[in-house]
């Protein structure tokens, strides 16, 4: 089957989705599928091996410059290519870090409306490339927020569309009205013209298909998988260290790292400081470093500053390094968390999580047995979960080690493809019997 894959790219940020979108590009590859992964509006940024194309299409400069003056939607395409250079682009988005999902409404708004929105220069480029160049038998947009993509896609390809639904819902919270309504009208506007949907949970399938307005036989579920590439190797036993406990994630107010800090101070106090430690490592956007260093303040006064390290992005040999260091992950993300990348590669490297009980989680617990839930958005029974593992280190390893097996039997990147092929059969009109 061939396969192109749209993905968008998060700037110079390692991203779940990125990183997801890769990992699933390279596995169907892997199992004799010719599939391009095409990257949008910067670069893709992973810390596996990067397998997508070499070009990228609806570049943020030309985007961003076409919503904004109508000379841009008709320059030749000798210009476009020149602010479509990947090294801008990154060089770009570096700059623009700061960029809120506040400030983008207008702009959603326009890609979305497709072939009517400003940005129908773009759709029409991409289509022409599938069209002429790679000639699909499939399309897998990487979001909802492509949606607008779809009816040409169909039209001027004759292949089915599959599109997938990754945290976008986040994305959209964020945005002020009007935007946020005209946004969403224009989701579900579009949402006939896809031939199926993906989700990586139940719980979030049944939430998108309301938002969209879809009925459930269009939305199918195909649990998230990792790559296990350095993950599943037996560590050797960790020399005496003090309790420590890990973060991997984007470091920002949606993920809970202020959250955890404060259950990691409640923790300190009942057992003793000289007997923890904590450890979080992820991207720090230019945006949240100003609430970071004010949790990192909180720690420095609460007398737990020597206790706490940030180590910034960690590459893949670096993060392998991290799990090794730690003896108890969780990321208590405030909101219901679509996917939780960090947490299922966690477990894969038989470190029990401790997980608030909404969005992804329960159901990746009890798929693999790998950790606890505790109460989202409290403190004490976070601690109270953490001292628990901590007080019980035979659980806590049971915990990792049936979390390790279940990754590696049911979670990996390859039975991730497997499962998304059986959506592609199906919308190509053959049977899936997932």
């Amino acid at each position: 089957m061939k396969i192109a894959y749209v993905s968008a790219g998060a700037g110079g940020m390692l991203c779940g989705s990125c990183m997801h979108d890769n990992a699933l590009a390279a596995a169907i590859g892997r199992a004799g599928h010719d599939i391009v992964l095409i990257p949008t509006y910067t670069p893709i940024r992973t810390d596996e091996r990067d397998v997508s194309l070499g070009q990228v299409f609806y570049g943020a400069v030309n985007v961003y410059l076409q919503g904004l003056s109508g000379f841009f939607r008709h320059t030749p395409r000798a210009l476009d290519r020149l602010l479509d250079n990947p090294s801008l682009l990154r060089w770009v988005s570096r700059q623009a870090a700061t960029t809120s999902a506040a400030d983008l409404g207008g702009l959603t708004l326009s890609v979305l409306k497709g072939e009517e929105g400003d940005q129908a220069k773009e759709l029409r480029r991409l289509v022409a490339w599938l069209k002429d160049e790679f000639k699909p038998e499939i399309v897998h947009l990487t979001n909802s927020m492509f949606l607008g993509m779809a009816a040409s896609l169909k039209r001027e390809l004759r292949v089915p569309v599959v599109c997938s639904v990754q945290g976008e819902d986040l994305f959209l919270d964020g945005l002020p009205e009007p935007h946020r309504a005209n946004v969403r009208n224009e989701l579900r506007r579009h949402a006939g013209d896809a031939d199926a949907f993906i989700a990586t949970t139940h719980e979030y399938a049944g939430r998108m298909s309301e938002m969209l307005a879809l009925p459930a036989d269009r939305m199918h579920v195909v649990p998230l998988g990792v790559n296990l590439s350095g993950l599943l190797e037996e560590a050797p036993p960790p020399a005496a260290r003090p309790y420590t406990v890990g973060y991997l994630a984007r470091v920002c107010p949606e993920k809970g790292f202020h959250l955890l800090a404060e259950a990691f101070r409640l923790l300190a106090d009942r057992v003793g400081r000289e007997r923890v430690r904590l450890r979080a490592a992820g991207y720090l956007g230019p945006g949240d470093k100003p609430w970071f260093e004010e949790v990192r303040a909180r720690i420095q006064s609460w007398g737990l500053g020597d206790m706490f390290e940030y180590l910034g992005e960690v590459d893949r040999p670096g993060k392998v390094a991290f799990f090794r260091s730690i003896d108890v992950m969780s990321v208590p993300t405030i909101y219901k968390e679509a996917k939780g990348l960090s947490v299922l590669e966690s477990l894969a490297s038989g470190v029990a999580v401790v997980q608030p009980a909404h969005g992804s989680f329960p159901e990746m617990l009890e798929r693999t047995g790998g950790g606890l839930l505790f109460e989202p958005g409290s403190a004490s029974e976070l601690a109270g979960a953490l001292r628990s593992l901590m007080d019980d280190p035979a659980r806590r390893a049971a915990l990792g080690a049936a979390g390790r097996r279940a990754v590696a039997e049911r979670c990996s990147d390859d039975v991730m493809a497997r499962d998304t092929l059986k959506v592609y059969l199906a919308a190509s009109g053959g049977v899936c019997t997932s």
